[in-house]
Protein backbone atom coordinates (compact mmCIF):
# COMPACT_ATOMS: atom_id res chain seq x y z
CA UNK A 1 0.00 0.00 0.00
CA UNK A 2 1.42 3.32 -0.94
CA UNK A 3 2.39 5.87 1.54
CA UNK A 4 0.80 9.53 1.81
CA UNK A 5 2.74 11.91 0.06
CA UNK A 6 2.89 14.94 2.57
CA UNK A 7 4.68 16.79 -0.09
CA UNK A 8 8.02 19.22 -0.16
CA UNK A 9 8.81 20.30 3.74
CA UNK A 10 8.26 23.84 4.05
CA UNK A 11 10.17 25.49 7.10
CA UNK A 12 7.98 27.45 9.09
CA UNK A 13 9.87 29.59 11.78
CA UNK A 14 8.60 29.45 15.41
CA UNK A 15 9.49 30.40 18.45
CA UNK A 16 8.12 29.71 22.15
CA UNK A 17 5.75 32.44 22.71
CA UNK A 18 4.11 31.05 19.60
CA UNK A 19 3.30 27.64 21.35
CA UNK A 20 3.40 28.70 25.13
CA UNK A 21 0.55 28.85 27.64
CA UNK A 22 0.10 32.31 29.10
CA UNK A 23 -0.79 31.03 32.68
CA UNK A 24 2.31 28.76 33.19
CA UNK A 25 4.46 30.68 30.63
CA UNK A 26 5.99 27.69 29.41
CA UNK A 27 5.75 25.19 26.13
CA UNK A 28 2.11 24.43 25.67
CA UNK A 29 1.43 20.68 27.36
CA UNK A 30 -1.73 18.53 26.87
CA UNK A 31 -3.07 21.95 25.09
CA UNK A 32 -7.00 22.84 25.54
CA UNK A 33 -8.65 24.78 22.77
CA UNK A 34 -11.83 27.20 24.12
CA UNK A 35 -14.45 28.18 21.92
CA UNK A 36 -12.90 31.89 21.45
CA UNK A 37 -9.70 30.15 19.96
CA UNK A 38 -7.18 30.76 22.97
CA UNK A 39 -5.46 27.93 23.49
CA UNK A 40 -3.48 26.61 27.50
CA UNK A 41 -2.13 23.55 28.93
CA UNK A 42 -4.98 21.37 30.21
CA UNK A 43 -3.65 21.20 34.29
CA UNK A 44 -3.17 25.06 33.94
CA UNK A 45 -6.40 26.12 32.88
CA UNK A 46 -8.27 23.68 34.99
CA UNK A 47 -6.32 25.04 37.76
CA UNK A 48 -6.67 28.33 37.14
CA UNK A 49 -10.64 27.90 37.13
CA UNK A 50 -10.62 26.02 40.35
CA UNK A 51 -8.70 28.96 42.01
CA UNK A 52 -11.74 31.11 40.99
CA UNK A 53 -14.45 30.72 43.01
CA UNK A 54 -16.26 33.65 42.37
CA UNK A 55 -19.36 32.94 39.18
CA UNK A 56 -18.91 32.83 36.22
CA UNK A 57 -16.24 31.15 36.78
CA UNK A 58 -15.49 29.38 32.96
CA UNK A 59 -13.92 32.70 31.70
CA UNK A 60 -10.89 32.62 28.73
CA UNK A 61 -7.77 33.98 30.58
CA UNK A 62 -6.90 35.70 27.58
CA UNK A 63 -10.16 37.50 25.86
CA UNK A 64 -12.37 37.15 29.57
CA UNK A 65 -14.80 35.45 27.10
CA UNK A 66 -17.48 33.73 29.60
CA UNK A 67 -19.37 30.42 29.22
CA UNK A 68 -22.68 30.06 31.19
CA UNK A 69 -21.26 26.56 31.82
CA UNK A 70 -17.83 24.62 32.00
CA UNK A 71 -16.96 24.08 28.55
CA UNK A 72 -15.85 20.32 27.29
CA UNK A 73 -12.03 20.28 26.90
CA UNK A 74 -11.20 17.89 24.16
CA UNK A 75 -7.10 17.90 23.13
CA UNK A 76 -5.29 19.99 20.97
CA UNK A 77 -3.49 17.29 19.01
CA UNK A 78 -2.47 19.67 16.14
CA UNK A 79 -0.95 22.29 18.61
CA UNK A 80 0.58 19.24 20.94
CA UNK A 81 2.06 17.58 17.58
CA UNK A 82 3.63 21.32 16.44
CA UNK A 83 5.06 21.52 20.08
CA UNK A 84 6.40 18.67 20.19
CA UNK A 85 8.39 18.84 16.99
CA UNK A 86 9.53 22.58 18.57
CA UNK A 87 10.67 20.74 21.57
CA UNK A 88 12.78 18.16 19.73
CA UNK A 89 13.87 20.91 17.11
CA UNK A 90 15.33 22.81 19.84
CA UNK A 91 16.69 19.84 21.77
CA UNK A 92 18.63 18.80 18.36
CA UNK A 93 19.76 22.06 17.57
CA UNK A 94 21.44 22.18 21.13
CA UNK A 95 23.18 18.96 20.71
CA UNK A 96 24.42 20.06 17.37
CA UNK A 97 26.10 23.23 18.81
CA UNK A 98 27.68 21.39 21.50
CA UNK A 99 28.77 18.51 20.02
CA UNK A 100 29.89 19.65 16.19
CA UNK A 101 33.80 21.17 16.53
CA UNK A 102 34.02 24.25 15.51
CA UNK A 103 35.66 24.70 11.91
CA UNK A 104 38.96 25.72 11.15
CA UNK A 105 39.54 29.29 9.82
CA UNK A 106 39.98 29.38 6.08
CA UNK A 107 43.16 32.01 5.69
CA UNK A 108 42.50 32.12 1.66
CA UNK A 109 39.14 33.87 2.64
CA UNK A 110 39.96 35.84 6.34
CA UNK A 111 43.16 36.70 7.88
CA UNK A 112 43.31 34.89 11.52
CA UNK A 113 43.26 37.85 13.20
CA UNK A 114 40.01 39.48 11.89
CA UNK A 115 37.70 38.67 14.21
CA UNK A 116 40.17 40.94 16.47
CA UNK A 117 40.87 43.62 14.37
CA UNK A 118 37.09 44.08 13.20
CA UNK A 119 36.35 44.81 17.17
CA UNK A 120 38.69 48.10 16.85
CA UNK A 121 36.71 51.39 15.96
CA UNK A 122 37.96 52.87 12.77
CA UNK A 123 39.69 55.80 14.45
CA UNK A 124 41.97 53.36 15.75
CA UNK A 125 42.49 51.46 12.51
CA UNK A 126 43.32 55.07 10.79
CA UNK A 127 45.66 56.14 13.19
CA UNK A 128 47.64 52.56 12.69
CA UNK A 129 48.14 53.15 9.21
CA UNK A 130 49.28 56.74 9.89
CA UNK A 131 51.91 55.30 12.07
CA UNK A 132 52.83 52.91 9.30
CA UNK A 133 52.92 55.40 6.71
CA UNK A 134 55.20 57.53 9.05
CA UNK A 135 57.18 54.16 9.81
CA UNK A 136 57.88 53.78 5.69
CA UNK A 137 58.62 57.59 4.73
CA UNK A 138 61.46 57.12 8.07
CA UNK A 139 62.88 53.92 6.56
CA UNK A 140 62.73 55.48 2.74
CA UNK A 141 64.82 58.76 3.99
CA UNK A 142 67.20 56.52 5.87
CA UNK A 143 67.56 54.57 3.02
CA UNK A 144 68.25 56.94 0.34
CA UNK A 145 70.66 58.95 3.12
CA UNK A 146 72.81 55.93 3.35
CA UNK A 147 72.78 54.91 -0.44
CA UNK A 148 71.34 54.58 -3.69
CA UNK A 149 69.50 51.66 -3.82
CA UNK A 150 69.97 48.59 -6.54
CA UNK A 151 67.47 47.99 -9.20
CA UNK A 152 66.13 44.74 -7.41
CA UNK A 153 66.45 46.68 -3.88
CA UNK A 154 64.27 49.49 -4.99
CA UNK A 155 61.20 47.00 -6.92
CA UNK A 156 61.78 44.76 -3.41
CA UNK A 157 60.82 48.15 -0.96
CA UNK A 158 57.97 48.73 -3.63
CA UNK A 159 56.58 45.31 -3.38
CA UNK A 160 56.79 46.00 0.33
CA UNK A 161 54.96 48.82 -0.09
CA UNK A 162 51.67 47.35 -2.13
CA UNK A 163 51.76 44.80 0.47
CA UNK A 164 51.62 46.58 3.29
CA UNK A 165 48.77 48.79 1.75
CA UNK A 166 46.32 46.27 0.10
CA UNK A 167 44.97 45.21 3.47
CA UNK A 168 43.05 48.61 3.98
CA UNK A 169 44.35 51.65 2.40
CA UNK A 170 43.70 52.62 -1.52
CA UNK A 171 46.42 52.93 -3.22
CA UNK A 172 44.84 55.75 -5.63
CA UNK A 173 45.62 58.14 -2.90
CA UNK A 174 49.46 57.82 -4.16
CA UNK A 175 50.81 59.37 -7.11
CA UNK A 176 49.86 57.91 -10.37
CA UNK A 177 52.99 57.80 -11.53
CA UNK A 178 55.14 55.74 -8.48
CA UNK A 179 58.46 55.24 -10.64
CA UNK A 180 59.72 58.24 -12.93
CA UNK A 181 63.18 57.40 -13.47
CA UNK A 182 65.15 54.57 -14.47
CA UNK A 183 67.60 54.76 -11.69
CA UNK A 184 67.68 53.33 -8.07
CA UNK A 185 68.07 57.20 -6.85
CA UNK A 186 64.82 57.98 -8.54
CA UNK A 187 63.16 55.40 -7.75
CA UNK A 188 63.89 55.86 -4.24
CA UNK A 189 62.70 59.81 -4.73
CA UNK A 190 59.55 58.91 -5.82
CA UNK A 191 58.89 55.87 -3.40
CA UNK A 192 59.63 58.87 -0.83
CA UNK A 193 57.02 61.26 -2.63
CA UNK A 194 54.46 58.94 -2.87
CA UNK A 195 54.00 58.05 0.89
CA UNK A 196 54.66 61.62 1.89
CA UNK A 197 51.31 62.62 -0.11
CA UNK A 198 49.16 59.64 1.15
CA UNK A 199 50.82 60.47 4.69
CA UNK A 200 49.30 64.22 3.91
CA UNK A 201 46.03 63.03 2.57
CA UNK A 202 45.68 60.79 5.55
CA UNK A 203 46.46 63.58 7.80
CA UNK A 204 43.77 65.35 5.93
CA UNK A 205 41.26 63.20 6.08
CA UNK A 206 41.33 62.56 9.79
CA UNK A 207 42.19 66.05 10.76
CA UNK A 208 38.43 66.42 8.81
CA UNK A 209 36.49 63.80 10.77
CA UNK A 210 37.65 65.06 13.92
CA UNK A 211 36.22 68.26 12.87
CA UNK A 212 32.87 66.86 11.78
CA UNK A 213 32.65 64.83 15.00
CA UNK A 214 33.43 67.84 17.17
CA UNK A 215 30.94 69.81 15.47
CA UNK A 216 28.15 67.01 15.28
CA UNK A 217 29.02 67.05 19.56
CA UNK A 218 28.39 70.54 20.21
CA UNK A 219 24.83 70.39 17.88
CA UNK A 220 23.75 67.64 19.76
CA UNK A 221 24.70 69.42 23.15
CA UNK A 222 22.80 72.90 22.35
CA UNK A 223 19.61 71.21 19.98
CA UNK A 224 17.17 70.42 22.45
CA UNK A 225 16.31 66.58 21.85
CA UNK A 226 12.97 66.92 20.25
CA UNK A 227 14.70 67.91 16.97
CA UNK A 228 16.42 64.70 16.92
CA UNK A 229 13.18 62.55 16.66
CA UNK A 230 12.83 60.47 13.28
CA UNK A 231 10.46 62.16 11.99
CA UNK A 232 10.00 61.31 7.93
CA UNK A 233 8.98 64.91 7.20
CA UNK A 234 8.72 67.88 7.67
CA UNK A 235 5.17 68.35 7.79
CA UNK A 236 4.08 66.80 10.72
CA UNK A 237 1.04 68.50 12.05
CA UNK A 238 2.18 67.87 15.78
CA UNK A 239 3.83 70.99 17.71
CA UNK A 240 7.62 70.66 17.69
CA UNK A 241 8.47 71.63 21.70
CA UNK A 242 6.62 70.65 24.56
CA UNK A 243 5.12 73.63 25.98
CA UNK A 244 2.97 73.49 22.49
CA UNK A 245 1.78 70.34 24.16
CA UNK A 246 1.08 71.38 27.80
CA UNK A 247 -1.30 73.97 26.10
CA UNK A 248 -3.80 71.50 24.67
CA UNK A 249 -3.23 68.38 27.23
CA UNK A 250 -6.15 67.06 28.90
CA UNK A 251 -7.08 63.97 31.21
CA UNK A 252 -10.04 62.40 29.60
CA UNK A 253 -12.05 60.09 31.96
CA UNK A 254 -13.04 56.31 31.02
CA UNK A 255 -16.87 55.44 30.53
CA UNK A 256 -18.39 53.29 32.21
CA UNK A 257 -20.93 52.46 29.84
CA UNK A 258 -18.35 51.00 27.11
CA UNK A 259 -16.48 49.28 30.16
CA UNK A 260 -15.92 45.32 29.78
CA UNK A 261 -16.85 43.64 32.24
CA UNK A 262 -13.52 42.19 32.44
CA UNK A 263 -12.12 45.31 33.45
CA UNK A 264 -12.78 47.91 36.52
CA UNK A 265 -11.91 51.45 36.59
CA UNK A 266 -10.56 53.51 39.90
CA UNK A 267 -12.63 56.32 41.42
CA UNK A 268 -11.22 58.92 39.86
CA UNK A 269 -12.21 56.96 35.89
CA UNK A 270 -8.08 57.43 34.86
CA UNK A 271 -7.14 54.20 35.63
CA UNK A 272 -8.24 50.77 34.23
CA UNK A 273 -7.29 47.02 35.51
CA UNK A 274 -7.96 43.79 34.34
CA UNK A 275 -10.23 41.95 36.75
CA UNK A 276 -9.65 39.05 38.41
CA UNK A 277 -12.27 38.00 37.53
CA UNK A 278 -15.38 39.19 35.35
CA UNK A 279 -17.92 41.62 36.87
CA UNK A 280 -21.75 42.14 37.71
CA UNK A 281 -22.19 45.05 35.76
CA UNK A 282 -25.57 45.86 34.36
CA UNK A 283 -26.24 44.65 30.26
CA UNK A 284 -25.83 47.26 27.86
CA UNK A 285 -25.69 46.93 24.11
CA UNK A 286 -22.36 49.14 24.21
CA UNK A 287 -20.53 47.31 26.72
CA UNK A 288 -17.86 45.98 25.17
CA UNK A 289 -17.18 41.90 24.85
CA UNK A 290 -13.19 42.15 24.60
CA UNK A 291 -11.64 43.88 27.30
CA UNK A 292 -11.93 47.68 25.81
CA UNK A 293 -12.98 51.03 27.43
CA UNK A 294 -13.81 54.12 25.67
CA UNK A 295 -13.27 57.88 27.13
CA UNK A 296 -16.62 60.08 27.80
CA UNK A 297 -14.91 63.41 25.82
CA UNK A 298 -15.53 63.05 22.21
CA UNK A 299 -13.75 65.49 19.66
CA UNK A 300 -15.11 66.39 16.66
CA UNK A 301 -12.67 69.82 16.19
CA UNK A 302 -9.31 71.11 17.59
CA UNK A 303 -6.24 69.42 18.78
CA UNK A 304 -6.18 67.61 22.00
CA UNK A 305 -2.92 65.81 23.89
CA UNK A 306 -3.00 63.22 26.43
CA UNK A 307 -0.82 60.55 27.87
CA UNK A 308 -1.04 57.09 29.24
CA UNK A 309 1.22 55.39 31.46
CA UNK A 310 1.46 51.90 30.12
CA UNK A 311 4.24 50.62 32.30
CA UNK A 312 1.82 48.22 34.37
CA UNK A 313 0.46 46.25 31.54
CA UNK A 314 2.29 43.62 29.58
CA UNK A 315 0.32 43.89 26.71
CA UNK A 316 -2.11 46.77 25.56
CA UNK A 317 -3.01 49.59 23.11
CA UNK A 318 -4.53 53.27 22.43
CA UNK A 319 -5.47 54.85 20.22
CA UNK A 320 -9.08 56.59 19.36
CA UNK A 321 -12.52 55.31 17.83
CA UNK A 322 -15.59 56.58 16.90
CA UNK A 323 -18.65 55.79 19.80
CA UNK A 324 -20.49 53.47 17.18
CA UNK A 325 -17.45 50.73 16.41
CA UNK A 326 -18.87 47.29 16.91
CA UNK A 327 -18.83 46.19 20.14
CA UNK A 328 -17.53 42.38 18.94
CA UNK A 329 -14.94 44.40 17.27
CA UNK A 330 -10.95 45.07 18.58
CA UNK A 331 -9.68 48.26 18.35
CA UNK A 332 -7.36 48.83 15.32
CA UNK A 333 -9.26 46.41 13.35
CA UNK A 334 -12.20 48.47 12.23
CA UNK A 335 -12.29 51.34 9.85
CA UNK A 336 -13.19 53.91 12.75
CA UNK A 337 -11.00 52.78 15.09
CA UNK A 338 -6.75 53.76 15.15
CA UNK A 339 -4.28 52.63 17.55
CA UNK A 340 -0.66 51.71 18.81
CA UNK A 341 -0.04 48.01 19.91
CA UNK A 342 1.98 46.49 22.37
CA UNK A 343 1.92 42.73 22.42
CA UNK A 344 4.29 41.60 24.71
CA UNK A 345 6.65 40.15 21.97
CA UNK A 346 9.05 43.03 21.58
CA UNK A 347 6.66 44.18 18.41
CA UNK A 348 5.34 48.10 18.50
CA UNK A 349 2.81 48.07 15.71
CA UNK A 350 0.34 50.70 14.72
CA UNK A 351 -2.88 48.85 13.49
CA UNK A 352 -6.15 50.66 11.18
CA UNK A 353 -8.79 48.20 9.41
CA UNK A 354 -7.17 45.31 10.57
CA UNK A 355 -3.69 45.96 8.90
CA UNK A 356 -0.40 46.12 10.94
CA UNK A 357 2.78 48.04 10.27
CA UNK A 358 5.37 47.40 12.35
CA UNK A 359 7.16 50.41 14.06
CA UNK A 360 9.81 49.24 16.36
CA UNK A 361 10.87 46.58 19.16
CA UNK A 362 11.20 49.21 22.12
CA UNK A 363 8.49 49.68 24.45
CA UNK A 364 7.44 52.69 25.22
CA UNK A 365 6.22 53.37 29.10
CA UNK A 366 4.33 56.10 28.22
CA UNK A 367 2.62 57.18 25.04
CA UNK A 368 1.34 60.76 24.29
CA UNK A 369 -1.32 60.85 21.62
CA UNK A 370 -1.62 64.04 19.53
CA UNK A 371 -5.19 64.33 17.58
CA UNK A 372 -5.39 66.98 15.43
CA UNK A 373 -9.23 67.24 13.67
CA UNK A 374 -8.21 70.40 11.92
CA UNK A 375 -5.39 68.80 10.08
CA UNK A 376 -7.02 65.28 10.27
CA UNK A 377 -4.21 63.85 12.05
CA UNK A 378 -3.05 61.32 14.89
CA UNK A 379 0.53 61.14 16.17
CA UNK A 380 1.56 58.61 18.70
CA UNK A 381 5.31 59.89 20.46
CA UNK A 382 7.11 57.88 23.37
CA UNK A 383 7.16 59.84 26.54
CA UNK A 384 10.39 60.11 28.44
CA UNK A 385 12.09 63.24 29.45
CA UNK A 386 11.32 64.75 25.97
CA UNK A 387 8.80 63.24 23.14
CA UNK A 388 9.67 60.89 20.73
CA UNK A 389 7.97 60.38 17.64
CA UNK A 390 6.48 57.37 16.81
CA UNK A 391 3.66 57.33 14.30
CA UNK A 392 1.26 59.51 12.33
CA UNK A 393 -1.74 58.26 10.13
CA UNK A 394 -4.80 60.33 9.18
CA UNK A 395 -8.07 59.97 10.52
CA UNK A 396 -11.40 60.34 9.38
CA UNK A 397 -13.16 63.95 10.94
CA UNK A 398 -16.54 62.90 9.74
CA UNK A 399 -17.63 61.34 13.34
CA UNK A 400 -16.74 62.30 16.93
CA UNK A 401 -13.25 60.24 18.06
CA UNK A 402 -13.03 59.06 21.52
CA UNK A 403 -9.78 58.07 23.46
CA UNK A 404 -9.67 54.02 23.14
CA UNK A 405 -8.09 51.18 24.87
CA UNK A 406 -7.31 47.92 25.40
CA UNK A 407 -5.80 45.77 27.44
CA UNK A 408 -4.88 42.17 26.25
CA UNK A 409 -6.07 40.12 29.53
CA UNK A 410 -2.85 38.20 30.00
CA UNK A 411 -2.58 39.02 33.56
CA UNK A 412 -5.25 40.24 36.21
CA UNK A 413 -4.29 43.10 37.60
CA UNK A 414 -2.32 44.80 34.44
CA UNK A 415 -3.49 48.15 34.23
CA UNK A 416 -3.36 51.38 32.20
CA UNK A 417 -2.92 55.22 33.78
CA UNK A 418 -4.14 58.44 32.03
CA UNK A 419 -2.14 60.90 33.48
Amino acid sequence: MAGFDSGPAIPVWLNEDDLGCIICRGLLNSPVTLPCGHSFCSSCLKNLWDAWREKPRWACPTCRECAPQKPPLRKNTMLQDLADKYSRAVRELEAGRSAAPRPAPDPARRPAQLPAAAQRSIPEVGRELAELVEQLVDITRNLQSQRPLSQSEADNELSNLGMAFSHGVDLSLASPKLVTSNTSEGKTRDVLLALEEIQEKLRENFMWKEAVEKQTREELLETPSTSSCPLPDQNHSVPKKTSRFAQRAISPTFDLRSLSCSLEVSEDHRTVTVSHWPQSYPWSHERFKACQVLCSQAFSSGQQYWEVDTQHCSHWAVGVASWEMSRDQILGRTRDSWCVEWTGTSRLSAWHMAKELVLSSDRPGVVGIWLDLEAKKLAFYAVANQEKFLYECEVSASYPLHPAFWLYGLHPGNSLIIK
